[in-house]
């Protein structure tokens, strides 16, 4: 008989992960404690943007093998395997992860398992909240050591999120120190991930700790090459230099690679910047915080980028944005996304709105969100009623629409040809040959 498979958290990993196990041919439950949500999933209604990812959920409900709960009860009666995705957000007033939601979903649901069942975790925590939870788990369940508990941490990209759930570049899975458990909880995940360990997916089984050190060691290393070539800007600034040059040059290393080389604003979203602080936080109980120092300054250098552009833009308005308007592309942190979660683009807008200009932003998908985050903001109904009458443009998410953008047209909706472009998106002589004063982060 196939697994059944429940999802805890049905946000946007936890969403993700029950309509791609749904288009894979398992049962699935999603399980979440706001209603709200769970109707509109019920409903086949996303709650967030994701390419390609609406089609399956409306597939899986369709066929039956997916649907959604409030009831942890049903959740526990039902599944063989529950994976846990809920969000663990940087604490208040602190750098270290908030841990309530997962401790809370593993305190439900561990006293109504009365049968054999795995419980998998996904979301990204701490190196040692694996062995703390199996810990709780094995005092709280009924069926005591028949409930194990793996860790198996997520590795999508907003964007590629189905891709990355059913064609994933690796799988890896922390297994209990028991070695019969561990063969067990093994044996169970392999049949999970059968589909992708069929085309060659590596699959790797570590423990605890290890599991939960490779993503946010992935991240740490992600965010420090970004700040990296952000880093290298701010000298080619000071040096007359060209950045994208200079990262173009540097990719032909195959020791460097050019993925995550691309210098421009920098990083936001709801990984990156909070997994690092988190890891820091961790690193520091742990009495090794010296090992990650460098990652405050990966932190600060991409909170620069931020302040940079702001100031590149104000001087290119002459020095003041006092009575200026400047219309805004882009709200999402990345494109392909409706993410606004420290967003550089909108931490940007604000910020030139409360220095005194008026700041119109458009998105193609991130519209509701940013107003929702920056409600003093204005808003246009398409990339020339952002630019309309604008004594300066800039590109702050690079977004197709946006980069295949016609200088000629827009030049014909804006007060002044003034484009800063904080991606590093756009072709320069293009855009200067069209009559434009163009500017970027890094480049002459």
């Amino acid at each position: 008989m196939a697994l059944r498979l429940t999802v805890i958290g049905t946000g946007y990993l936890g969403a993700t992960h029950a309509a791609c196990m749904a288009d894979l041919g398992f049962e699935v439950v999603g399980l979440d404690v706001d209603a709200g949500k769970v109707a509109r999933l019920a409903n086949g209604d996303l709650p967030f943007y994701e390419p390609g990812l609406e089609p399956l959920l409306r597939r899986g409900l369709e066929n039956g093998r997916l649907r959604f709960t409030t009831s942890v009860a049903e959740a526990a009666e039902f599944g063989d395997v529950h994976f846990l995705c809920v969000g663990t957000p940087q604490r208040a007033g602190e750098y270290a992860a908030d841990l309530t939601y997962v401790e809370d979903a593993v305190t439900a649901l561990a006293p109504l398992l009365r049968r054999p069942a795995i419980i998998v975790g996904k979301s990204t925590v701490p190196v040692g909240t694996a062995a703390r939870l199996a810990a709780r788990v094995a005092k709280l369940a009924p069926a005591g050591d028949d409930v194990l508990l793996a860790w198996n941490p997520e590795f999508l990209r907003e964007g590629y999120a189905v891709q990355d759930t059913e064609r994933p570049d690796r799988i890896v899975v922390g297994l209990p120190p028991d070695p019969e458990s561990a063969e067990r909880a093994e044996r169970a995940l392999r049949e999970v991930y059968a589909n992708p360990l069929a085309v060659g997916t590596p699959f790797i089984t570590t423990d605890y700790a290890t599991s939960e050190l490779v993503k946010v060691s992935a991240n740490a290393f992600l965010a420090t090459k970004i700040s990296f070539i952000n880093a290298m800007a701010e000298v080619c600034e000071a040096a007359h230099a060209d950045v994208t040059k200079l990262s173009e040059a540097l990719s032909h290393d195959d020791r460097i690679g050019g993925k995550f080389l691309g210098p421009g604003l920098g990083f936001g979203g709801g990984c990156l910047p909070k997994d690092i602080r988190a890891f820091m936080a961790r690193a520091g109980e742990l009495g090794v915080d010296q090992a990650l120092t460098f990652l405050r300054e990966v932190d600060e250098i991409n909170i620069r980028r931020r302040i940079r552009m702001v100031d590149l833009a104000r001087h290119l308005l002459g020095g003041s944005f006092i009575g200026r308007t400047v219309g805004v592309l882009g709200a999402a942190f990345k494109p392909n996304s409706d993410d606004v979660r420290d967003s550089p683009a909108l931490d940007v807008a604000a910020s030139i709105r409360a220095q005194g200009a008026k700041v119109t932003v458009y998105d193609p998908q991130a519209m509701e969100n940013a107003r929702r985050a920056q409600p003093t903001l204005e808003f246009g109904a398409s990339a020339l009623d952002a630019v309309r009458d604008a004594h300066a443009v800039l590109l702050l998410t690079e977004w197709r629409e946006f980069r295949d953008m016609d200088p000629a047209t827009l030049a014909g909706a804006v007060a002044e040809r003034k484009i800063v472009d904080g991606r590093n998106a756009l072709d320069p002589e293009t855009w200067r040959a069209a009559g434009w004063t163009y500017r970027a982060l890094g480049r002459p």
